[in-house]
Parts: structure tokens; C-alpha cells; sequence
């Protein structure tokens, strides 16, 4: 009688486990269909014209847009909108006038992604040509491989005709001195700075006389460069009414940085990945942080699952978090920001933190968008709040 009871308990535990197991399985098949329903839902929405950047994308956006309206090409249109920054000396993170390496030469990285053919094109450190967006494409339309780096990306774009320019601006000459002239052995001794015989003077009289047109605020701007050295880039993603999707992430890299350096922007996957089943995603800010978590592309697969664009960059910056054991103090040290754009035209921008601290003030994270009208600023979701 015993052995018979135990029988029926173990076989009513079976049954009981297997009935539970049963009703999480169903919940979970059930609450896996609706978000896949709510997404295919919300993805069969009419496409309709939109771009979005990051935060210094205002006149790329328009640009794009303006292209967009004409019924070009999507590619055309956001390549063309990141090259109002790699042309514009101003813009010390992009092409022209980009901070260089720590030998005082520009290397730039791009990337491109075409939706309607699903087709790709990159370069890495490429040195002398101010638009490596343009050579990008190049690579993806003429050649049979994806990625030029180098010596081998400048002979090829000099081959389609580019002209090979000095791309160090006078300005981001006087940041890399300051720079060099910062740097101290164990001893505190510079070799880029006075000798030891020199007379007493100011290290900014010096400066001022090696760059007279250098006004107040550029010398301050090229120290804050110098101590917290910038990561720049710029993403533009872009949707047609036709529903074509395309991509393209350039940048000058990391200031100071290790000749032959590459990070995020050129990695089809990292920072920049398009799927026109989906959406797209790109980023900026520091690229080995990206590269660990396959930004672009995690993103994107995230909204195929379906969530939401901004939930989507949010979960990947928790991932970035994760790397860092969630260490605030530890995270604190670089930024990293991501933009995505589902098919259905929904957007969204996500930074690792809410701003960045700038005299004594937190500035938000931001990024661009153009639907048709004026390009505008928004601010970014967050995963982390940085205080004054």
C-alpha cells in the first residue's frame, strides 16, 4: 500500500510539474506572439520620410531630407548629409579638421550600408581625403570586397580620381601641440615644451605667439580636448516613403590615438547596421565599448524581436553596463550614444548617460531629426544620470 501511495504522489508531482511547466510554456508562447503581433502591427504602418543623426546632424538631416523629397536615393541622401561635416573644418570630430592621431596625422574611418541591395562598403584608416563616406560607397558599388583600410583605401580613392589633401587645420594643430606640450615623464619633463635653459614665461604666452589668430576660446577649447579627449563621429540613418532603408557613420576617431587605431564606425554590425525587414541603427562615442556588444546590430535585432527603437538601444547600453559589472564610477569614463530607425519610420536616440558636464552643468544627451519639415533636437533616453 505504501509503495502504491508513493506511486500516486510521484505521479500526480509529475503531472503537476508538467501541467505548470505546461501553463509558463503557453504564457510565454502567448506573450511572445502578442509582442511579435504588436510589432508586425506597428511595422505595416505606411513608411513615410525621415531621417535622423546625431546631435550635430541638423544641416545633415536637411540635407538629406531635402533629397529624400526629390525621390533620391536614400544612400545618396544621408551620404551626402554627413558631408556638410567631413567638408566643414569646424566640425573637429568628422573628416576636415578632425583631431588627428598621436603623430598629428588624420585618419579617418566610414562606413555605408545599402538597404535596397542590401549591399556594404568600408574604410579605416584612410589618411588625405577629406569624405571617406564617398570612398565607402565607392568600395560597396566597384569593387567585390567590403572593407578598404589604409595605405590601400587612399591608392584606391586616388585611383577614382580624389585629390589627397593635408586635412590638419591650423586649429587642430594648435589642440595637438597642446597636447604633446602636456604630456610629462616620471620627472615631469616635456620635450615639446621650453628647455630647461629657457627664461621663465607663461605656457600661453608661448602659445599665443605660435598661434596669434588663436582667440580665448579656441586655447580653452583646445585644452578641454587635450585632457578629455573627444570620440566625435557622426550617424545618419534615413527612410523614404518607398520604404528603403539606408546608413552611414563616419569619423576622425579617437583624438590622440594610436596610429592605425580603428573603432565602431567603420564595422558593418558595430557602428552602423541596416536590415530592410527591420530597421537601422548607428552610434557614436567610444568605439571599443560598441564593438564588445555589436551595437548596430543588436539593436536592430532587438526591434526584429519586438521592441520598441528606444527600448531596444536601452537594452544594448545595459549590456555595455554589464561589461563594466555596472560600475558606475567605472562607466563614468566614456559616453556611448545610439540611434535607431524601425522601418514604420518609429525613432529613437539613447545615450549611456543623460549629459555630459560642462562648467558646472550637465548637458542632455541629445540627437537630430527631420520628418519632412525642420530639423530639430531631441533628447536622448538614458540609462544612467550623470550629476554636476
Amino acid at each position: 500500500m505504501e509503495r502504491i501511495a508513493r506511486r500516486r504522489t510521484a505521479s500526480f508531482y509529475t503531472a503537476a510539474c508538467y501541467s505548470v511547466e505546461h501553463m509558463f510554456n503557453r504564457r510565454q508562447w502567448i506573450a511572445g506572439s502578442g509582442a511579435s503581433l504588436a510589432a508586425s502591427q506597428a511595422q505595416s504602418q505606411a513608411p513615410r520620410n525621415i531621417a535622423v543623426s546625431s546631435s550635430n546632424g541638423l544641416r545633415c538631416c536637411a540635407r538629406a531630407m531635402e533629397i529624400l523629397k526629390r525621390g533620391g536615393d536614400t544612400l545618396d541622401a544621408v551620404v551626402a548629409g554627413v558631408n556638410i561635416n567631413e567638408e566643414d573644418p569646424e566640425d573637429s570630430s568628422v573628416g576636415y579638421g578632425g583631431l588627428p592621431n598621436e603623430e598629428g596625422v588624420v585618419e579617418l574611418d566610414a562606413c555605408v550600408m545599402h538597404g535596397p541591395t542590401r549591399r556594404a562598403g568600408s574604410v579605416a584608416s584612410i589618411r588625405g581625403i577629406k569624405t571617406p563616406s564617398k570612398i565607402a560607397k565607392l568600395v560597396m558599388e566597384q569593387t567585390d570586397h567590403i572593407m578598404l583600410v589604409g595605405e590601400g583605401a587612399l591608392r584606391f580613392a586616388k585611383a577614382y580620381g580624389f585629390a589627397e589633401e593635408n586635412l590638419l587645420t591650423e586649429k587642430s594643430r594648435l589642440a595637438w601641440l597642446i597636447w604633446k606640450r602636456s604630456l610629462r615623464d616620471g620627472r615631469g619633463h616635456n620635450n615639446w615644451t621650453d628647455g630647461l635653459d629657457a627664461p621663465p614665461d607663461k605656457p600661453s604666452a608661448a602659445l599665443r605667439e605660435l598661434f596669434p589668430n588663436a582667440d580665448e576660446a579656441t586655447l580653452a577649447w583646445a585644452w578641454e580636448v587635450t585632457v578629455r579627449p573627444p570620440t566625435g563621429t557622426i550617424n545618419c540613418l534615413a527612410l523614404n516613403a518607398k520604404g528603403e532603408m539606408s546608413g552611414v557613420t563616419t569619423t576622425s576617431g579617437l583624438a590622440w590615438k594610436i596610429p592605425g587605431r580603428v573603432g565602431d564606425s567603420p564595422i558593418i554590425g558595430a557602428g552602423l547596421y541596416v536590415d530592410p525587414d527591420v530597421g537601422a541603427a548607428g552610434s557614436t562615442g567610444r568605439g571599443e565599448e560598441n564593438i564588445r556588444v555589436a551595437g548596430a546590430h543588436t539593436i536592430v535585432e532587438n526591434m526584429r524581436h519586438g521592441m520598441a527603437p528606444k527600448e531596444a538601444c536601452l537594452d544594448c547600453l545595459k549590456r555595455v553596463a554589464k561589461n563594466y559589472g555596472n560600475d558606475p564610477a567605472r562607466l563614468a569614463k566614456f559616453d556611448l550614444n545610439f540611434y535607431a530607425l524601425r522601418k514604420d519610420g518609429a525613432y529613437a536616440g539613447a545615450a549611456l548617460w543623460s549629459g555630459r558636464v560642462r562648467e558646472g552643468k550637465v548637458v542632455p544627451s541629445k540627437f537630430t531629426v527631420n520628418d519632412g519639415t525642420k530639423s530639430r533636437s531631441e533628447d536622448c533616453a538614458f540609462l544612467l544620470e550623470r550629476k554636476p
